[in-house]
């Protein structure tokens, strides 16, 4: 409560003495708003990873998964996560999904969670990315509630703001969905946009969540909106997760020829 306060107050200060939307100092570990602290109008800019520097992900911000979880993380994923796979340079975040043999596993890839570090309730995400454009790689970049540690999926909640199948045929769309629990059942709901040069153009993804819907687009384009109610989780802090699996039951069959592909994020900056 203390943190979120301070927060509040500098915003007020930066409001009043710029016009301009300035971001919240997140040198400070663990900077995580759980109530709305800009203006309300999304011209804020409250928080952001600009990847301005080298080597690792910064360990302030960032919580690298590794392993291949249960199941290969409930979705039949065929790769095994590493840090190696993980890094900064040229003002990018890499995930580099590549075909090596690695504690029983023929892939390897990245994964890594601002869980614990920073989350948030309501506002605009933006997140500009280029996406692999290999069969069979499934990046995304999406949401899971702060409660996953204690009550699980799907009662937390997860938005995914942009995910992508497999199929080479698919590599031209983009999926966005939400998970929830319907009285003690895994609901869901997704759509999709079809866009050219995913993978070797940038493209800008925006979230836009209130506590009356969710909406995704692609450089202004919608492609998915929900409206929810109070019987859904949406109404507390999500924290992001991005990552490339591969195979698994979105990524589908690995080109036999694949070698090495990448996801590249340029930015992630959230607004209130």
């Amino acid at each position: 409560m203390k943190r979120t306060s301070f927060l509040f107050c500098c915003l007020f200060f930066l409001s009043c003495g710029n016009d301009d939307p300035q971001p919240i100092d997140i040198n400070t570990p663990n900077v995580t708003p759980t109530e709305p602290v800009g203006s309300g109008n999304n011209d804020v800019l409250i928080w952001s990873e600009e990847f301005d520097y080298e080597g690792e992900p910064d360990s302030k911000v960032w919580t690298i998964e590794t392993g291949n979880g249960d199941w290969g993380w409930g979705n039949g994923e065929v790769q095994y996560y590493r840090d190696e796979n993980l890094s900064v340079s040229d003002g990018t975040l890499k995930i580099t999904t590549k075909k090596e043999k690695y504690d029983g596993f023929d892939y390897t890839s990245g994964r890594m969670k601002t869980q614990g570090n920073f989350s948030f309730r309501y506002g605009k995400a933006e997140i500009r990315a280029k996406l692999p454009a290999s069969q069979g790689t499934w990046p995304a970049i999406w949401l899971l509630g702060n409660s996953y540690s204690s009550i699980g999926w799907p009662f937390c909640g997860e938005i995914d703001i942009m995910e992508q199948r497999g199929q080479i045929e698919d590599k031209s769309y983009v999926l966005g969905t939400v998970h929830w629990d319907a009285n003690g059942n895994a609901s869901h709901s997704v759509d999709s946009a079809p866009v050219e040069n995913l993978s070797s153009e940038w493209h800008v993804y925006t979230l836009l969540w209130t506590d009356k819907s969710i909406k995704i687009s692609i450089d202004d384009q919608d492609y998915y909106r929900i409206n929810t109610n109070d019987s859904m989780p949406f109404y507390a802090p999500f924290f992001f997760i991005v990552n490339v699996a591969m195979g698994g039951t979105l990524g589908g069959d690995i080109d036999p020829n694949f070698t090495e592909d990448v996801m590249e994020i340029d930015y992630i900056r959230v607004y209130q």
